[in-house]
């Protein structure tokens, strides 16, 4: 390979050469070394010196990032290479491995058709491995394997050669585990990684050597040499005559699709308008000469242009003057500028053709995962964050002058991350910011301070519950408050496949859409009947209308929708958000006169009726779960076993791996919001490494519930005590 700097002229003109494009993301567990990565990436292709690439670590851009040497946001990057005398263009996303950032993971999945899975030998496949594998396989996006800190087996681990192979046959062996568990069937053997066929590459990002199936064969090396090299204190030497850039170059142009390969089969899984019309056939084609299509799938904001729009162009090709519809809005908006990202700097180009990612101004009011499209289309499938917020505090500005200030920066804050989300308390005016965990909250205060300039005063993180039943109730009678509308009411639980099938967006929320989504509902155990006339999915609860013959229900729905969704936002046992619920109405009586069944009749007729109606099945409270996995010298596993179970955890695996003992545990994040990772350094002297994922909600144990609700409760200033049916109901 000959190295060489593109300019951005060089780069536009590979845009149309879809055999020269490849868009990918490194993915990874936190502090297994994708930014490290990256870096050698970038300088091969002249962005930086290679010299500092390994320590850079040039994607992490924002300040806070290279403070705390952890990623926080993807970054965006086209670079140019050349590989066997040609030339390529590869659209890159680095992406956070820390679980508090994983909605960047799953919106970056929206955009690329291959990753990077880089993984550490020492800590093998961690959950967020798993997590973001999982997230690449479910869109259709092909990974390859970099096994990074193989120096870390030798040094740290002191294992022999034949260990290390076999350690290192072991993790792939893992990977493909995975990869047929979660590929598309149709994949499975094809996106299997094997050395043999150039997918797995194993090295050291930091000290930028690597060997894989091509570097062996071109530079005549094996593994054993490279043990050699570092028995006899010549690592160093190890990136000349196996560049781990190279190792990668090659993987990423050798095994990863172009645009044009990944576009017919990623397209019908993302996209459910018609393959034959002219839209479906342009991207089918990847045709740049057709409309123009894109999906959103990052905003940023830019000091001088303001919102900036990053999205995949699927077909046509973003240039400015394009006038564009934005999927659920009855207007058009112009293009004025489109530029791609260069590292941190974003540059204009004259356009950005289909089967790349384009950096757009000029759009307004856009949100992640809108469809922007010339002619109006089909929407593509909204971008499912799998994991819920389930960490709030309250916010105000310390001088309330800012209070204004404070409300915009949470609104472009949201914007770039829709895994945050803020409201207003109506009681004490306070905003109420909730995230993925401490560290997404800690890092949302600082960028408030830092970047929006914006002092302010922070609560105690406080832990979002879900309320739910475990029996059926109903039906209740349900007035208006001038009693002349009336309407029944029952409620029962969700079955656990249908609620599956919402977390996973086999079934959209919002309303259900054609005989497929009546099908899915069925073949998740509901009522053909109740799913034939669903409404709404809203949080995980099903609004169904079955009642037969009432005059006036059609033209009364869209209160009744909005008092279903006030009733789910806000429960009546605790004041927090109601999940796995089906509500029916099964009968009802609507007065003929207008004038006495709008919005102020119908909205709390139905949501008090909801509340009755839930009071009276039994209302309890679901309290979100995360699991650890904890590594810990054996000395340490019995205090650190009790440590957990001090805190509500379960214990649900134990393993021994040489001398370290891993546990895996479920715990309840109630408990571990104050001190836990103090405690648990203190408890094992510093010698502990642990990783986390979501774990979903599960039920509070009986003997909890009735002190959490009271707690909640007066937090929210209204009464301890629980309301009961009889306090919403009109008599």
């Amino acid at each position: 390979m000959v190295r060489k700097e593109f300019m951005v002229g060089e780069i536009s003109k590979l845009m149309k050469n879809h055999d020269s494009i490849r868009n990918i993301a490194i993915i990874a567990h936190v502090h297994h070394g994708k930014t490290t990565l990256t870096d050698s990436l970038l300088a091969r292709a002249g962005l930086i010196s290679k010299v500092v690439a390994g320590e850079a670590l040039y994607t992490n851009y924002e300040e806070i990032e290279k403070a705390r040497r952890l990623t926080i946001k993807s970054a965006d990057i086209s670079l140019g290479f050349e590989y066997k005398d040609k030339e390529y263009i590869i659209n890159l996303i680095d992406t956070p491995g820390h679980v508090d950032f994983g909605g960047h993971v799953t919106r970056s999945m929206r955009a690329v058709d291959g990753a990077v899975l880089v993984v550490d030998p020492v800590e093998m496949i961690m959950p967020q491995t798993e997590t973001v594998l999982k997230q690449a396989l479910k869109e259709k996006v092909q990974p390859i394997l970099f096994v990074n800190k193989v120096d870390r087996l030798l040094k740290e681990l002191r294992l022999t050669p034949e260990q290390t192979y076999q350690r290192l046959l072991e993790l792939v062996g893992k990977v493909n585990y995975l990869i047929e568990q979660f590929a598309p069937p149709e994949f499975v053997d094809k996106w299997k990684v094997s050395v043999e066929d150039n997918s797995v590459a194993f090295g050291s990002a930091f000290d930028k050597w690597a060997v894989s199936k091509t570097i062996m064969e071109k530079y005549h090396i094996t593994f054993k040499d490279i043990f050699n090299y570092f028995t006899t204190g010549k690592e160093a030497e190890l990136q000349n005559i196996a560049p781990v850039d190279e190792a990668i170059l090659s993987m990423v142009v050798d095994n990863l699709p172009n645009p044009k390969q990944s576009q017919p089969y990623r397209i019908p899984l993302i996209w459910h308008g018609d393959m034959q019309s002219e839209s479906g056939k342009a991207m089918m084609e990847v045709n740049h000469n057709a409309k123009t299509i894109i999906v959103v799938f990052g905003i940023t904001y830019d000091q001088h242009s303001g919102e900036v729009a990053i999205g995949r162009v699927f077909s046509g090709s973003a240039k400015k003057g394009v006038e564009l519809h934005i999927s659920g809005k009855n207007q058009t908006q112009k293009i004025q500028q489109v530029g791609v990202y260069m590292g941190p700097d974003r540059v204009l180009v004259d356009e950005v053709p289909a089967g790349n990612i384009a950096a757009i101004v000029g759009l307004r009011d856009l949100t992640i995962g809108d469809t922007l499209s010339e002619d109006v289309i089909e929407p593509f499938d909204p971008i499912r964050h799998y994991s819920k917020p389930v960490v709030t505090k309250a916010i105000e500005a310390k001088d309330s002058r800012d209070t204004m200030k404070l409300i915009e920066a949470l609104r472009e804050l949201s914007k770039e991350d829709p895994t945050i989300q803020a409201e207003i308390n109506q009681e004490t005016g306070e905003h109420l910011v909730s995230g993925m965990g401490e560290l997404h909250l800690e890092i949302i205060e600082t960028k408030i301070r830092d970047e929006f300039g914006i002092q302010i005063i922070a609560g105690e993180p406080i832990v979002l519950y879900n309320e739910t039943i475990e029996s059926k109730a109903g039906p209740v009678e349900s007035k208006t408050p001038n009693r002349h509308t009336k309407f029944y009411l029952t409620v029962e639980p969700l079955p656990e496949e249908l609620l599956k099938a919402i977390d996973e967006g086999t079934l959209a929320e919002g309303k259900p859409k054609g005989q497929a989504a009546i099908e899915t509902m069925v073949k998740c155990g509901l009522d053909r009947n109740m799913a034939k006339n669903s409404v709404e999915i809203f949080n995980k609860c099903i609004l169904t209308d079955v009642t037969h013959g009432v005059q006036y229900i059609n033209e009364v729905m869209e209160n009744v929708i909005e008092g279903f969704e006030e009733a789910i936002k806000d429960g009546p046992l605790a004041r927090q958000k109601v999940s796995g619920v089906l509500i029916s109405i099964v009968d009802a009586t609507i007065h003929e006169d207008p004038v006495h069944r709008g919005p102020a009749q119908v909205i709390p007729a139905i949501r008090n009726g909801i509340y009755a109606t839930l009071l009276g099945a039994g209302e309890s409270l679901l309290e979100p779960k995360m699991k650890y996995e904890v590594t810990v010298p054996q000395d340490y596993m019995s205090d650190v076993i009790t440590f957990l179970q001090g805190k509500r955890g379960v214990i649900l695996e134990i393993k021994q791996d040489r001398e370290q003992v891993i546990i895996k545990a479920k715990l309840p994040v109630a408990d571990t919001l104050k001190n836990f990772s103090n405690d648990l350094r203190s408890l094992t002297q510093g010698r502990v490494l642990w990783a986390m994922e979501t774990a979903g909600y599960e039920k509070v144990p009986a003997q909890l519930q009735d002190q959490i609700v009271r707690e909640i409760r007066k937090r929210k200033g209204v009464p301890e005590t629980p309301p009961k049916p009889a306090d919403f109901l009109v008599s």
